[in-house]
C-alpha cells in the first residue's frame, strides 16, 4: 500500500510524504503467519483503492488535494472532513459497487475471512438510498457484511428510514452510529433509541462509535439506550471500572482501531493503546483498521502492530482474532 501512496503523492504533483505516521512501536514482534483474520470496522469511503479513487476523481474533474491523508494528532473533526473530498466521487451506484466489490478482493488478499464494512447511503445522492444499498451489496455478492451507518447529529428519522431498508435486505447486518457528537447538535445519543429499538426486534446488529476520546459514559448509553452489542473505538473505556463491569456482563466487543486513534489524537501512539488491560479486564476487542486508505493501514498491518504493543504475546493476539469472528453479526 504504501508503494501506492507515492504514486499517488506523485500523481497530484506533491513531494513524496515522509515515512507513515502512525505512531506504532519501533520494535515489531511480527506474528507470522497470522491466522484468518476478522475485521468488522471497515469504512467503505475511506477504504477504496488508490487507483479506483484516482480514476473516479478524473471522471469527475476532481482535483484531489495533497494532504487528503489522515495524519497523527490531526483530531476527529478534521479526520471526518477529509471523507467529504472521496465522497464527491462515490455519489453513483457504479462507484459504490465498484468500491465495494475491491474492498472485498482486498480483504481477502490480506488474509481476511470475516468483513463486515460499512457507510452512510444517504451521503450518496446519486440515487435514492435503497439503490445506494443495493449496489453496496451487489458489489459486496456475500462476500461481507453490511451495515448501515446513521451519523451523529442527524435526525433519528434517518436511522429509521436504514432500519427500515435493512428489514428486507438480509445482507445488511447491523446498523451502526457513526462520526461524533457535537456542541451543535439537536439530536443527542438517547434520540437515536426508537430506530435502535426497532433494529433489535429485528434482529439486526446495533454497533455506536463510542467513547473515541469522549467520556465513558458514551458506552454505557449506547448499551443500556441503544441496546449496543458492540462499541467502536471506546477507549476511554478504563476511566469508569462500572461501565467495565457493564460491558463485560453485556459480553459487548469493542471494535479496536488503534492506527485510527493516534491519526485521531485519542492516542499519542499504538503503545498506547490499553488493549492489553482491557484483555486483562475480561473486555472482548477485536483489532479492525477503521479506513485502510485514509490511514494506509491494512488488517494484518493493524494485527502486526498490535502484536507490537508492550504486554501482548501470540496467544492474546489469537484470541483477539477469534472475538473478531465470533463478534461478527448474524441475521436473526
Amino acid at each position: 500500500m504504501r508503494a501506492r501512496i507515492l504514486r499517488f503523492w506523485g500523481a497530484i504533483g506533491g513531494r513524496s510524504p515522509p515515512a507513515a505516521d502512525t505512531g506504532k512501536p519501533t520494535t515489531v514482534q511480527m506474528f507470522s503467519p497470522l491466522p484468518p483474520l476478522a475485521d468488522l470496522h471497515r469504512h467503505l469511503d475511506g477504504s477504496l483503492r488508490l487507483e479506483t479513487l484516482t480514476e473516479l476523481a478524473e471522471q469527475h474533474r476532481q482535483v484531489l488535494p495533497r494532504d487528503l491523508m489522515f495524519r497523527r494528532g490531526m483530531g476527529l473533526d478534521e479526520a471526518l472532513a477529509r471523507f467529504s473530498v472521496i465522497l464527491s466521487v462515490l455519489q453513483q451506484p457504479a462507484a459504490v459497487r465498484r468500491v465495494a466489490s475491491e474492498i472485498c478482493e482486498d480483504a481477502a488478499e490480506d488474509g481476511v475471512t470475516t468483513l463486515e464494512i460499512r457507510f452512510a447511503p444517504q451521503l450518496h445522492r446519486g440515487a435514492k438510498p435503497a439503490a445506494i444499498v443495493d449496489a453496496a451489496l451487489e458489489g459486496i455478492n456475500r462476500r461481507a457484511g453490511l451495515i448501515l451507518c446513521g451519523l451523529y447529529g442527524e435526525s433519528p428519522a434517518v436511522l429509521t428510514d436504514l432500519v427500515e431498508l435493512a428489514a428486507t435486505r438480509t445482507g445488511v447486518v447491523g446498523i451502526d452510529l457513526a462520526g461524533g457528537p457535537a456542541s451543535g447538535h439537536q439530536w443527542q445519543l438517547a434520540d437515536y433509541a426508537a430506530p435502535f429499538r426497532r433494529a433489535r426486534e429485528l434482529g439486526i446488529g446495533r454497533t455506536v462509535h463510542a467513547a473515541e476520546g469522549r467520556p465513558a459514559r458514551e458506552i454505557r448509553d449506547a448499551i443500556e439506550q441503544l441496546h449496543a452489542q458492540r462499541i467502536g473505538h471506546g477507549t476511554t473505556l478504563l476511566d469508569d471500572p462500572e461501565v467495565v463491569d457493564l460491558v463485560c456482563q453485556q459480553e459487548i466487543t469493542i471494535e479496536a482501531c488503534p492506527t485510527s486513534n493516534v491519526h485521531t489524537g485519542v492516542i499519542a501512539q499504538v503503545a498506547d493503546h490499553p488493549l492489553p488491560a482491557w484483555v486483562e479486564a475480561g473486555v472482548r476487542v477485536c483489532v479492525c483498521p477503521d479506513n485502510t486508505f485514509l490511514s494506509d493501514v491494512t488488517a494484518s498491518e493493524e494485527h502486526q502492530r498490535v502484536a507490537a504493543i508492550p504486554a501482548m504475546n501470540g496467544t492474546v493476539l489469537d484470541q483477539l482474532i477469534a472475538w473478531g469472528h465470533q463478534g461478527a453479526f448474524k441475521r436473526q
